[in-house]
Formats: structure tokens, sequence, C-alpha cells
């Protein structure tokens, strides 16, 4: 399912044009990415944890020259799914 699909299949359920549907998404991926942008941890029971790990600098190799790189620091957005949500999917 791509993000059109998924926009559809919204609007299809909650009886929404495709328009609104779309707004719908894009209003919520907006706040996800500010509340993360913020610090902050996104919880919705039920289904999943947005949230942001912080990934230390460190020493990688280039495979073609074998080469040392300095890989920097970051930020790495990450999700993981509630319990009740992986049982639903395995049943």
């Amino acid at each position: 399912m791509n993000k059109g699909e998924l926009i559809k299949a919204m609007a299809e359920k909650a009886g929404f044009t495709n328009k609104d549907a779309a707004i719908a998404y894009e209003a919520f991926v907006a706040s996800v990415t500010e509340a993360l942008k913020a610090g902050e941890k996104v919880q919705l029971v039920g289904f999943g944890t947005f949230e942001v790990k912080n990934v230390a600098a460190k020493t990688g190799i280039n495979p073609q020259t074998g080469a040392k790189v300095e890989i920097a620091a970051c930020k790495k957005p990450v999700m993981k799914f509630g319990k009740a949500y992986k049982e639903e999917i395995n049943n």
C-alpha cells in the first residue's frame, strides 16, 4: 500500500472525501514530526510509539577503499509497535 492507497482507504473507512483524508493524513504526519523534533515521544495506545533515539558517533569502513571513515552522531526516528497491535496482526 502506498500513500495514495492509504489515503483512499482512510477516506472509505471514515466516510471522508479523498481530499479530507489527505488533509488528515498530512496533519497526522506533521504533528508527529513536530513532536519528535521537540524531543517528545508520541504514544498511541494499542498501536505503537514514535520516538527519537540518539545514535553515537562511530568509525566505519568504506567497502571500496577499505579506508576508515568517521560517521557523525545523529538522531534516528524509530517506531515500536504495541503488544495489542502485534497480537492483532498475528491472529
